[in-house]
């Protein structure tokens, strides 16, 4: 059965025109609002720059200016650099407990529906991930959170307390945190957010790909098991499922044991807390096809 809904906390969303208003007091630049970016959980807005270009502004409520210059910012930057399609940063600053973020707007619009040619640029954009940080030691590593809580996602206590299934799915998820290190560890930049909504396409030909603010240095085929559970939202062509699962039967235990546990709780934590009971065990059911 399931329990009761409780009043877990939800995530904050962007005020765009807050934060450009923030903007000009603090740095002196005035952007113009220019609607609001699709999809997305906490918000990005299209803004217009006083010479007419055109950015997306976006915010990572309860971070440091500082902490994702020196991590998330400095990976898409390093790819990028080395001809990854990765969009770079114009501007950053620290309003209060948020970072806010303007950044280029790349060209495309997000892949709704991915078939066997975008499955196979997203390997390949994956596999220009390898080795991208391996003169970058300061960048921080993924953090797993498979036995303690995240800042804001990945919560333990959700799963334990709304039903049976997810409480059975967390003691999985601990058990498999006592068997790793609490970080995935490599030399890697990892996406963390390697889904078809963050990959931007012309024509069949993927020309980006954004929402950098969770990156980190570690292993990329953790951005493979991202992908698996990014794709069972979104309509794909016969067979792209079964080659991606194909894929992720032939990684090594210690990458996708800890990379699907991690992902279980990130997904079924934010199910609960956001959406509704149908949609929790929508990613129960994925969630449990690799429980063992």
């Amino acid at each position: 059965m399931t329990s009761p809904r409780q009043n877990w906390a939800r995530a904050e969303r962007l005020d765009a025109a807050q934060m450009i208003d923030a903007l000009q007091m603090q740095t002196g630049v005035r952007l113009a609002l220019d609607g609001p970016c699709p999809g997305g959980q906490v918000g990005a807005a299209y803004v217009r720059w006083p010479d007419d270009h055109r950015s997306v502004l976006k915010w990572r409520p309860h971070s440091q200016a500082e902490g994702m210059q020196a991590g998330p910012l400095a990976v898409a930057e390093v790819l990028r650099l080395a001809g990854y399609p990765a969009p770079a940063t114009e501007l950053v600053a620290q309003i209060d407990h948020a970072v806010v973020m303007v950044q280029e707007l790349l060209p495309g619009t997000k892949i709704d529906h991915l078939d066997h040619s975008g499955l196979d640029q997203a390997l390949e954009l994956n596999q220009m991930q390898a080795d991208q940080l391996a003169d970058r030691p300061d960048i921080p590593t993924v953090a797993l959170h498979l036995r303690q809580d995240g800042a804001g996602y990945c919560l333990h206590g959700p799963l334990r307390q709304h039903n049976r299934r997810s409480a059975a799915l967390e003691r999985w998820i601990a058990a498999v945190g006592s068997n790793y290190l609490p970080e995935l560890a490599g030399q890697d930049a990892v996406h963390m957010d390697f889904q078809p909504g963050n990959m931007l396409t012309i024509g069949g030909s993927i020309t980006g790909v954004v929402d950098w603010d969770g990156a980190a240095r570690g292993d990329r085929r953790f951005d493979l098991v991202t992908l698996r559970f990014g794709i069972h939202a979104k309509e794909t062509d016969p067979g792209v499922t079964q080659r991606l699962d194909a894929v992720l039967d032939s990684l090594p235990e210690d990458i996708l044991r800890p990379a699907w546990a991690h992902m279980s709780l990130r997904m079924v934590d934010w199910a609960i807390r956001h959406f509704t009971p149908a949609d929790v065990e929508h990613w129960l059911d994925l969630a449990e096809q690799r429980v063992s």
